[in-house]
Order: C-alpha cells, then sequence, then structure tokens
C-alpha cells in the first residue's frame, strides 16, 4: 500500500510526464495569477497556446512551439497555459479546442490560424510585432502602396482601413488574402502586382497579410491561402478564375463593365454641357437629329433611347456622348463635315487629336453599332478637323421634349381695301 509520501511522489512524476514545458525551454508557464500583468497589462506582442497535457495534437505542436520561442527571444514573448489546471482562462478566452494559439497586444487577441509549425508561428509573432511598431511610429496604413514589396498599385489592407476602403466603397474591389510562408501565394505575387497595374483606374486590387490581420481573415473565413475574394457594394463573393494576370483581369473587367454606370447623352447646348460630355474623354460622339418638324418628339425620343442603349454597350470605352438638333450647330457640323447628307447624322472626334470619323452607314441600331464597334477597335477612317481646333459651340435653350410648334397662316384683313381698286390685270 502506498503512504501519502509515495503518493504524492508518484502523483508528481505523473505531472511531470505529461508536461509539455519546462524551465529549459523560451515557452512561459501562464497561469491566472500572472497572465493579466505578462500578457494583457504589459507591452510585449505575445503568442500563447492553450492546450492540454493529454491532447495528441498538442503533443505533436510541442516541438515546433519550442522551436519558434526560441526564434522569436527577444522580439516576441512566447507563451503557454494548461487548461487542465487553469480552466478559467480557458473559460476566459472561450478556449473550445486544443491546441489553440492567440496572438496578443495588449487586451487585444486574434486567434493564429496559420501553419502549425515554427516557421508559421514564428513569421506570424514577427508580422504582429511589425504592424505594432508601425502603429507606433503613426505609420499606419493610408490606402496607398503594399508594405509586401509589390507594386505600388497593389493596396495593403488592414482592419483599420478595410471598412472606409473597401466595403463603403461603390468600386469593385479583389482582395488576396495571404500568408508570407505560402508557396502558393508567393507563385501569386508577380500576377497580382501584373494585374494591378493593368487594372488601374478601373478595379482597386488589395491585399491582407492573414497572419497579422487575422480578425479580417477570421470575419471572411479565410481556410487556406491564398483565398481571393470580391467585393462590389459591401457585398463578398469568392473568386473562382485562374491565378495568372490575364484570367484576374479578364473576370475583374466583367465586373467594371457591370459597376459602371450609363454614361448620359448629353443635348449640345453649350460649351460647359460640350465639357461636360466630352472633356478628357477619348472619344465624343456627337450625333446630329432632324428638325423636330422632320421628326415628331416620339421619333427623337426613339433615336435618343437608341443613342442610349449604344452608350451603355460601349460604357467600358468611356466616351463622351452629345446630340443636337440639325442646323442649330452649323459650325461643328461644317467642321466634321456632318449633315451634309441629311439627318440623323453621327460623327466621333477624337479631341486630342483633332480627328474624326462619320457614320456612313445607316443610322440605325445595327449601323450604328457596327460604326462604334470598328471604332472600339481602332478601325475606321479618320480626318482631319477643320481649322485644327473645336468649332465655336452656339448656346441655346434645351429641347421641351414635346412636338414642334404648328405654323400657322397669317390672316389678311380685307376689309380696307376696296375693290374696285384693284388693276384688273392683278385678276390673273
Amino acid at each position: 500500500m502506498l503512504n501519502l509520501k509515495s503518493f504524492g511522489l508518484l502523483l508528481l512524476l505523473i505531472q511531470l510526464s505529461v508536461a509539455l514545458y519546462d524551465s529549459k525551454d523560451e515557452v512561459v508557464e501562464l497561469t491566472p495569477s500572472n497572465f493579466d500583468r505578462l500578457v494583457t497589462k504589459g507591452d510585449e506582442v505575445w503568442i500563447v497556446e492553450f492546450f492540454a497535457p493529454w491532447c495528441g495534437h498538442c503533443k505533436s505542436l510541442a516541438p515546433e512551439y519550442k522551436k519558434a520561442a526560441k526564434a522569436l527571444k527577444g522580439v516576441v514573448k512566447v507563451g503557454a497555459v494548461d487548461c487542465d489546471q487553469h480552466k478559467e482562462l480557458a473559460g476566459q478566452f472561450n478556449i473550445r479546442g486544443f491546441p489553440t494559439i492567440k496572438i496578443f497586444t495588449g487586451k487585444q487577441s486574434t486567434d493564429y490560424q496559420g501553419q502549425r509549425d515554427a516557421k508559421g508561428i514564428a513569421e506570424a509573432g514577427l508580422a504582429a510585432a511589425k504592424k505594432k511598431v508601425k502603429e507606433q511610429l503613426g505609420e499606419k496604413s493610408n490606402g496607398g502602396s503594399s508594405s509586401s514589396g509589390g507594386s505600388d498599385d497593389v493596396v495593403e489592407l488592414t482592419e483599420s482601413n478595410f471598412n472606409k476602403l473597401v466595403l463603403n466603397s461603390e468600386d469593385v474591389w479583389f482582395v488576396a488574402f495571404i500568408a508570407p510562408w505560402c508557396g502558393h501565394c508567393k507563385n501569386l505575387h508577380p500576377e497580382w502586382d501584373k494585374a494591378a497595374t493593368q487594372l488601374k483606374g478601373k478595379v482597386k486590387v488589395g491585399r491582407v497579410d492573414a497572419t497579422v490581420e487575422q480578425s479580417l481573415a477570421q470575419k471572411y473565413d479565410i481556410k487556406g491561402f491564398p483565398t481571393i475574394k470580391i467585393f462590389k457594394g459591401g457585398k463578398v463573393e469568392d473568386y473562382e478564375g485562374g491565378r495568372t494576370a490575364s484570367s484576374i483581369v479578364e473576370t475583374a473587367l466583367t465586373y467594371y463593365t457591370e459597376n459602371i454606370p450609363t454614361p448620359e447623352v448629353y443635348e449640345l447646348i453649350s460649351e460647359e454641357a460640350a465639357k461636360k460630355a466630352c472633356e478628357n474623354k477619348p472619344l465624343c460622339v456627337i450625333s446630329v437629329l432632324p428638325n423636330i418638324y422632320d421628326c415628331t418628339a416620339t421619333c427623337r425620343n426613339d433615336l435618343l433611347k437608341m443613342l442610349a442603349e449604344q452608350a451603355d454597350k460601349f460604357k467600358q470605352k468611356n466616351w463622351g456622348w452629345l446630340w443636337t438638333e440639325g442646323g442649330k450647330q452649323s459650325a461643328v457640323e461644317e467642321a466634321l463635315d456632318i449633315g451634309g447628307f441629311g439627318y440623323p447624322a453621327m460623327a466621333a472626334v477624337n479631341i486630342k487629336k483633332m480627328k474624326y470619323s462619320i457614320l456612313r452607314g445607316s443610322f440605325s441600331k445595327d449601323g450604328v453599332y457596327e460604326f462604334l464597334r470598328d471604332l472600339s477597335f481602332g478601325r475606321g477612317n479618320t480626318s482631319p478637323v477643320k481649322g485644327a481646333e473645336m468649332p465655336k459651340i452656339n448656346t441655346l435653350e434645351p429641347w421641351d421634349g414635346k412636338d414642334g410648334e404648328p405654323i400657322l397662316e397669317e390672316d389678311i384683313d380685307l376689309s380696307d381695301v376696296e375693290l374696285d381698286d384693284l388693276d384688273p390685270k392683278d385678276e390673273l
């Protein structure tokens, strides 16, 4: 029979046999008596493992965790909580499985969801320390270039700027969630940078270091790396296309086209209207419609509807659109040589180069589409604008949307005319 002394010694031996860490390791034993003082009220970044001595996964992790702690010595603190002994800490941090690793910066903590090896844990610790240093220097990300050594066109996204830049934006965002240690992420890196440059001004491209911004990774249920998400108007969906720059760009442009509002077809009634429609546009499409007496309000509205449909089809080209009534802007017609064959007519002007192309086919849905499609591919005959400058634009009242007022013949009052005074010759 064991006496109390022998039983106590046996219990101690059992505890030592299942302990995962000891004083020789760089892993600090954390307990309820020192946790707040060292971790939540301390100035250091901490990586903390919540484990159970009997847990097989915890035992497998232990040598990698010790290696990470040794590598991070003097830079990031590494600790462990035995949840069998300290159930109150497990409950305080909502620990539901073992091992659970959390990264603490003061009272703020995030779950570590990276690789369960020394390299992954160490890199996550370094990234958290780097983030803290940047914040202390007042260098929070402001939506500028990425800090990951990539293209300036890739925006570094963090918890502090994600909502403002992405969720609250009307822009389309392609966002890659990556981990620095991930081989597939490294392969994606140059393709992502190249795509961002090609999409500049059309689709926003961002990158999230999920080992640092673990709260974002948790929020968007990131299970592996790299994971690409598409954000549009506060909604999110998975990207399932290829990982080459060309595939990314092709997919992104479809979202960009859907997101572009249909350009307005402005009536050319002033210099201001011309600038509003066409300033800084690669092409300005000008249509000259028939006089309201030759084409009723219904007729004109049908033509304007057709032009609006064409503007929508080619909206990704960022062209400007104008229309006027035949004869109202004669200087424009003369400079672009349109109207000579009757109305309606159309010309597309490159204001920067002072060159234009004329619609030679029919002013119909198909005819206009073919003309504009050729222009979109850089085809079509061009001529220099007469005088090498845009003509003077008259200031006019806008069309009121109605048919033309009827022209009444003037009544002649014959009451004062003496019929006898008329020359007989006038009767013929």
